[in-house]
């Protein structure tokens, strides 16, 4: 027994030694990607580098498997270390795209989602101006001389708000951040004569940078003179995504309304039945806690928000009710017992997702396997 607790102590003060100069090289490592984030930011090159990033992955997974190691763990580490770097060359600053651009306001720029815009927009050295509720007495000196008017301002206020800037420079761009975008664009092309764009960012406010994040791109007029502000966004780490409005606001209805209301009503349902959050959670596989991690995740934020997305298009309703219909067309197959209908629904659904499903059902295995990992006892 002696002579085994002195060989475990050797090989633990090996692994030490090991993870010591693992900590030592990833030192090393940020120090190099802080450079890279600077000279990127030199010459306005984007942080994201997604065939740099998609090369070094399959370098290292093939080097990996040549040398007995699992590729998934190499994977996994380095897409760690991806996202520390990312961070790492966002601390470092941006390149200003126009800096013929001489001053920048955001409407609403206290607020959460407004904030992180004048962060950035600072960051690359823009002269900023937060206006709110207060500051429309001075308008007209804020607007002067706007080469960027951003409008980020709750749902139910942006119409309103945006019908009182008829006296913008011709040149300045007028935009938008909110989540619905025919109604704010109609607004915004009536009332301004010259560039305008409509946006949505598809992150929530509690993102530290725009790496890999998305931006959905509406067009409005004049997307020539703009495109430098998008081309800043794709410096700042975005993705952007052109649509036309009237798509957009399809989609939506799909990803953000039909999902925020049928995760409100499950949460809704789970407090009427009473049920024991601790005991579910508890009993749940990994699959079902992070089912159970989105709903909570969703109550813990501002409840206006969701009830601005979902009531903002009448045209919600009769898409809910249709998801209300089909709802209770399979729990009629249910309680008449007919289990095949319910299988060929299934297998036709399946079909409908074609390659997507596998691909879906890959990319879940990676997110339960994290969430395991960051389960409290």
């Amino acid at each position: 027994m002696e002579n085994f607790q002195e060989q475990l102590k050797t090989l633990r003060n090996d692994i030490d030694d090991i993870d010591s100069q693992i900590v030592a090289l990833l030192v090393k490592r940020r120090a190099i990607t802080t450079k890279v984030g600077q000279l990127k930011s030199q010459v306005g090159m984007p942080i994201y580098a997604p065939d740099r990033e998609a090369s070094l992955l399959q370098q290292r997974r093939s080097q990996a498997q040549d040398q007995g190691l699992c590729p998934d763990l190499i994977e996994d580490v380095l897409r760690r270390l991806m996202r520390d770097s990312y961070n790492s060359q966002d601390a470092s600053g941006y390149k200003c795209v126009n800096p013929d651009c001489k001053k920048v306001v955001v409407i609403g720029g206290k607020g959460q989602l407004g904030s992180i815009f004048v962060d950035l927009f600072t960051r690359s050295e823009y002269q900023v101006t937060v206006m709110e509720q207060e500051d429309w007495a001075r308008s007209e000196e804020i607007f002067a001389g706007a080469g960027v008017v951003l409008v980020a301002v709750p749902i139910r206020l942006t119409t309103m708000v945006i019908q009182q800037l008829g006296a913008l420079p011709e040149s300045c761009i007028l935009a938008d951040v909110t989540s619905i975008k025919e109604s704010p664009l109609y607004e915004m092309l009536k009332v301004h004569k010259g560039p305008v764009v409509g946006l949505h960012p598809m992150f929530g406010p509690d993102v530290t940078g725009l790496v890999k994040q998305t931006i959905i791109s509406c067009e409005g007029r004049a997307p020539g003179q703009y495109q430098w502000l998008l081309d800043q966004f794709a410096v700042w780490g975005a993705k952007i995504y052109p649509v036309s409005a009237r798509e957009h606001d399809q989609a939506m209805s799909m990803v953000q309304v039909m999902r925020h209301f049928s995760t409100i009503a499950y949460g809704y349902h789970l407090m009427t039945e009473g049920s024991d959050i601790a005991q579910l959670v508890e009993m749940s596989s990994p699959i079902y806690r992070l089912e159970l991690i989105m709903v909570g995740r969703l109550f813990a934020q501002d409840p206006v928000l969701y009830s601005d997305i979902i009531f903002a298009n009448p045209d919600n309703v009769s898409m809910m009710k249709r998801f209300a219909y089909r709802f209770l067309e399979l729990l009629e197959d249910i309680e008449m017992g007919d289990k095949d209908a319910f299988v060929t629904m299934f297998n036709q659904v399946a079909d409908w997702f074609g390659d997507y499903a596998e691909v879906f059902l890959q990319e879940s295995k990676s997110m339960l396997l994290k969430a395991n990992e960051l389960k409290k006892d």
